[in-house]
């Protein structure tokens, strides 16, 4: 049975949409009135986000680790100064983007995109200290019943929108099999609703993704609901 794994699957979602963030900034026009704005809101929300997850890490994965594992969180929690100083910068660059003069937006964009880039830096090594310290000690010094606890009691904390947010930003980033097992298992926990949360829920995925999610699951496929993503 393979182990529980509180960081692996979200982690990846991260890394997807960060590397699709700074590739979309670097590249995206400028020119249309809203562009610059809506480059900045993403960058915003993108900081937000980031800062529930490391609440929520320390709400529901954190204490243990500290009362079993004490040097690995302390580990991140140096971690965490350096996050909030690029989290900062970069939220003061995407604020002033939209009001940019439109002769200085080009370097004020590659400035925006730079700070992204120092916050990606900071946040996968954030993420690999994570995966690579904290994980393998609770591995060692929580048994498994604690760590199934901490999965059950996030997901008791979200509201059904919540959850299923966390499954549009999780899931395109999955390989097929994990993405089927997360998804069986939130079809069986609300049988009744279940074919209408797999429409919801894959909104986000490509429409090949998509395909083969159902085939995984054995279920017929249903119309495509309209979504947020999927290439």
């Amino acid at each position: 049975m393979p182990k529980i794994d509180l960081y692996r699957n979200v982690h990846m979602g991260q890394r997807a949409r960060l590397f699709t963030l700074a590739t979309e900034l670097g590249a995206a026009d400028l020119a249309p009135g809203a562009a610059a704005a809506e480059q900045a809101q993403r960058c915003l929300a993108m900081t937000r986000e980031l800062r529930e997850h490391a609440d929520h890490e320390d709400t529901f994965i954190h204490q243990l680790l500290r009362e079993r594992a004490p040097e690995a969180a302390d580990a991140l929690d140096a971690e965490h100064i350096r996050l909030d100083a690029a989290f900062t910068t970069l939220d003061e660059q995407a604020r002033a983007l939209p009001g940019t003069p439109a002769e200085a937006l080009p370097e004020a964009q590659h400035a925006l995109y730079l700070a992204l880039n120092e916050v990606i830096s900071a946040y996968l090594a954030h993420l690999h200290l994570e995966e690579t310290v904290a994980m393998p000690a609770l591995w060692q010094y929580a048994t498994d019943s604690e760590l199934a606890a901490v999965f059950t009691a996030f997901r008791a904390s979200r509201s059904p929108k919540e959850a299923l947010g966390d499954l549009h930003r999780m899931l395109p980033a999955l390989p097929p099999a994990v993405r089927a097992t997360i998804m069986r298992g939130a079809v069986e926990a609300a049988p009744a609703q279940g074919s209408e949360l797999l429409a919801a829920a894959t909104t986000t995925l490509s429409p090949g993704q998509r395909r083969r999610l159902y085939d995984d699951l054995a279920v017929p496929h249903a119309p495509a609901l309209t979504g947020t993503g999927g290439a």
